[in-house]
């Protein structure tokens, strides 16, 4: 007979969306949000993630932080797949606005416009801003 805290118990699943909307350097919120995804990934829960207003720069191609004097970490964003966190959106109207493409970006993503963001927004169980 097993104890009861060897059981294997699972919580129920909540659908977190995290949305990022501050541009990548010059706070901690892009490294921050990135952080709290990996952790609520770890606890196998469904994760959403938005890059929304300066927030598509977090994934745009070909960062360079030489002259800041901070570590580029972009590149993090292309192992979110190895923690099960597939479901990656970005705002249209944010990448019209910066003039950028799906081509710009370093991830594959969903593009929705902010109504259907607004929609899927609707089904989530927590919803973060960073």
């Amino acid at each position: 007979m097993s104890e009861p805290w060897e059981d294997d118990v699972e919580g129920p699943v909540k659908k977190f969306m995290f949305i990022n909307r501050k541009s990548p350097y010059g706070t901690v919120y892009a490294l921050e949000s990135l952080e709290v995804v990996l952790i609520t990934a770890a606890f196998d829960q469904d994760v959403s993630l938005v890059f929304s207003d300066d927030g598509v720069f977090q994934i745009k191609k070909g960062q360079k932080t030489d002259g800041i004097g901070m570590k580029n970490f972009s590149p993090t964003y292309r192992a979110l797949e190895g923690y099960d966190v597939e479901k990656l959106y970005v705002d249209k109207e944010s990448l019209d606005e910066r003039g950028l493409t799906q081509e710009d970006l370093l991830v594959d993503v969903e593009i929705l416009s902010r109504a259907e963001l607004a929609d899927l927004m609707d089904e989530q169980d927590v919803v973060l801003s960073f």
